[in-house]
């Protein structure tokens, strides 16, 4: 692939990298995790994945258990998202972001976004990310659907990454999803949509302020997202909120 701009993520805390998968790779991860809540949901382990359902869906009866379910943690060691996760291009990408030749991906989640599924409010990933300072983070999120601003894109708001981690309150929205939480004192005016078709990549700096809207179509918004650091991260995770789900496992090393 061609030289990756870090010029243009640092200035604005993200790029978009468009058809950076195929939509063979795209299928065959929305394949597992449809198997995955499926397998859940008649009592298997999916270990050491996890499914968490939609809460403000939990009143529709779904046709299959994944028109239920909000998200699929910790997915990086399963395949074919390993294979994702230590890809070449996309390691060399991220270590070159990240301003380190050694890089570990700690986090990964599968989001379904099916339709009535509420938007997630405003935040920075570095709020969940307790980590030693310095502590840079690249988030890659994948679109495996189209995302568009009817089914629940993402928003970004450029340049937002150079603040620090702003104070996030609980999503205050009866039946809101576990573990939302929200920045409520910035101007979001400056925000836009990033639409996405599938195989389309999105690098973002865990400080950038992004939200998504909710999906008012009849279309499922997929998206596999993974989380990556520098090797040697110090992670308070489990100090700080009591649990970790974090699972740190190198994908670079120099």
């Amino acid at each position: 692939m061609d030289t990756v701009d870090v010029a243009a993520y640092e200035r604005d805390g993200l790029l978009v990298l468009r058809g950076f998968a195929s939509a063979a790779d795209a299928e065959a991860m929305l394949a597992e995790a449809v198997s995955l809540t499926r397998r859940a949901d008649a009592g298997a382990s999916i270990a050491p994945a996890f499914v968490q359902p939609e809460s403000n869906l939990a009143d529709v009866v779904p046709g299959h258990p994944e028109d239920a379910t909000s998200k699929i943690f910790r997915m990086h060691r399963l395949e074919p998202f390993h294979a994702f996760a230590v890809r070449p291009d996309l390691t060399t990408t991220v270590a070159a972001l990240l301003g380190s030749d050694d890089v570990d991906c700690f986090g990964s989640q599968f989001i379904f976004k099916n339709p009535g599924a509420w938007g997630q409010p405003c935040h920075q990933d570095s709020h969940y990310f307790p980590f030693d300072e310095p502590c840079p983070v690249v988030g890659a999120w994948l679109a495996v659907t189209e995302a568009t601003v009817d089914n629940g894109c993402l928003w970004v708001v450029p340049g937002s990454h150079t603040e620090p981690t702003h104070e996030h309150v609980p999503d205050q929205r009866p039946d809101a999803n576990l573990g939302y939480m929200e920045i409520v004192d910035h101007d979001l005016s400056s925000a836009v949509p990033v639409e996405m078709t599938a195989g389309d990549l999105l690098l973002f700096d865990s400080f950038l302020m992004h939200f998504s809207s909710d999906n008012l179509s009849d279309r499922r918004r997929g998206a596999m997202i993974f989380h990556f650091a520098p090797e040697g991260t110090v992670d308070h995770a489990e100090e700080h909120f009591g649990f970790t789900i974090h699972d740190w496992m190198p994908v670079r090393r120099s």
